[in-house]
């Protein structure tokens, strides 16, 4: 009797799991279109023609993030502090 009662519930199933998945017509992995200038290369990642991110890597020093800021269309520095402390060091014991 069990297994008829599974057999029946794995033939209900099988239906299940032969259907095809239908997705969307956006794409959900970004694009990356990478240029190169003079001074920087320029990775842009993009989800559905916007523009999410952008990494730059300076032939000279370390690689940063562009970021849309919020609400316009510039970009701003990602982790960068807005608050600038000065860390001078005038006298030292």
């Amino acid at each position: 009797m069990k297994k008829a009662i599974l057999l029946a519930g794995l033939l209900a199933l099988a239906p299940v799991a032969h259907a095809e998945v239908v997705t969307d017509t956006e794409t959900t992995e970004p694009e990356i279109s990478i240029s190169h200038d003079g001074d920087a290369t320029y990775y842009e990642y993009s989800v559905n023609g916007e523009i999410r991110e952008i990494k730059v890597v300076p032939k000279v020093g370390k690689p940063y993030y562009l970021v849309p800021a919020d609400g316009s269309d510039e970009f701003i520095r990602a982790g960068e502090s807005q608050l600038l402390i000065p860390k001078w060091v005038i006298f030292r014991w």
